[in-house]
């Protein structure tokens, strides 16, 4: 590839993932991204290679993440050389094609997509994203944020970044020939609250990784790590409702879900306030607890709770739910950036919400690129 360094042109594996009968496996393939089936015991090729334009980003520097459901597969990524098209996209199934509307601002702007979860219905993608402020959305932001934040700002071109979640409806059928023919319906987007309450909140606007979803205390729960620096349009078509399929919806229904897809308020944190604060501290984590029927809105129906923890860059993040001799403990493995591990145990109260009780474990140090 004209331009690129050698070692760039390799063959980036950005996609694997379970699937009937064996692995399924995409590549950059030297920004010429593929993907192919593959035997689970062998590993021998399964049929023919398929694109993997908006499955696969080109440069294996660029985020994207894609999982399987309902024997569609979803991935968010980008679909172009230049990164410019950011996309969710549904294919490879027996349901129709669909897409994000393309160049849209609204929509994305920017994104980093860190992870995605089936949960009831609905697809659920965490990511950051580069915040759109207009002038007085800054003089609000400089008083009730931190100064990493602040400095983030200027140092990209007066944008904010901040972690969101979105989310699709799985068996979305697109809208109309008129309005966001074959493209999503239901997509929505809220901003993730992950801050220290007091007169001036701190935020802590990046998230760099998320565990599945977990049971705890009879709640579904997703952990998260983050850093410093009822039936309206974008509900899902069901039988029996006013609307069998989300392609019958009425033009003006469909253009307001195409110009709204941002969520008024944030999705606060459960609690309202971190469940361990430690001196020497860069990042935290952040539990989000599902509801039945939940949809991230202005009405709180997601609620969340933070868990601040290390002295290093924390970037990734793995839970055992079945922890001790009685299996009846979670325990938090958390890695950073130098190659430490930090290990935890939570120990949340009945009802998830605040509480003192969580034990830091020790430390391991799992790789020290110093060495």
């Amino acid at each position: 590839m004209k331009g690129k360094h050698e070692d760039e042109c390799r063959n980036f594996m950005k996609v694997l993932l379970r699937r009937p009968g064996g692995l399924f496996v995409c590549g950059t393939n030297a920004f010429n991204p593929l993907c192919a089936n593959y035997t689970g015991d062998t590993l021998e090729m399964v049929g023919d290679t398929v694109s993997g334009m908006a499955r696969c980003p080109y440069d294996p520097k660029h985020a994207n993440v894609a999982r399987f459901a309902e024997g569609n597969l979803f991935t968010a990524t980008v679909t172009d050389f230049l990164a410019i098209d950011a996309v969710i996209y549904r294919s490879l199934g027996d349901s129709l094609a669909l897409r994000t509307v393309k160049h849209d601002s609204k929509w994305f702007r920017e994104p980093y997509f860190v992870s995605a979860v089936e949960w009831g219905p609905h697809i659920y993608f965490f990511r950051e994203i580069a915040m759109e402020f207009n002038y007085l959305e800054k003089l609000c932001l400089y008083r009730y944020t931190c100064l990493n934040v602040i400095f983030s700002s200027v140092l990209h071109d007066s944008q904010v970044m901040v972690s969101r979640v979105a989310r699709v409806c799985k068996r979305d059928l697109g809208g109309s020939q008129r309005v966001l023919e074959k493209q999503w319906t239901s997509f929505l987007k809220a901003r993730l609250n992950c801050s220290v309450p007091g007169d001036s909140h701190f935020y802590f606007n990046l998230l760099h990784s998320t565990s599945p979803i977990i049971r705890m205390h009879g709640r579904d729960i997703i952990l998260g790590v983050f850093s410093t620096p009822s039936n309206r349009p974008g509900g899902c078509a069901v039988q029996g409702s006013k609307f069998n399929s989300s392609n019958a919806f009425p033009d003006e229904m469909l253009n307001f879900v195409k110009t709204h897809p941002l969520m008024d308020e944030a999705v606060p944190s459960l609690g309202q306030r971190p469940w361990i604060v430690r001196t020497m501290v860069s990042c935290f984590t952040v539990l989000l607890s599902f509801k039945e029927e939940n949809v991230p809105n202005e009405s709180g129906s997601s609620k969340w709770s933070a868990l601040n923890l290390s002295r290093y860059q924390l970037n990734k993040i793995v839970v055992d739910t079945e922890a001790g001799p009685h299996r009846n403990r979670t325990v938090l493995f958390l890695g950073s950036s130098r190659g430490n591990i930090l290990k935890f145990l939570i120990m949340p109260n009945q009802d998830n919400s605040v509480t003192n009780s969580n034990i830091f474990l020790e430390e391991l140090e799992g790789y020290n690129p110093d060495k």
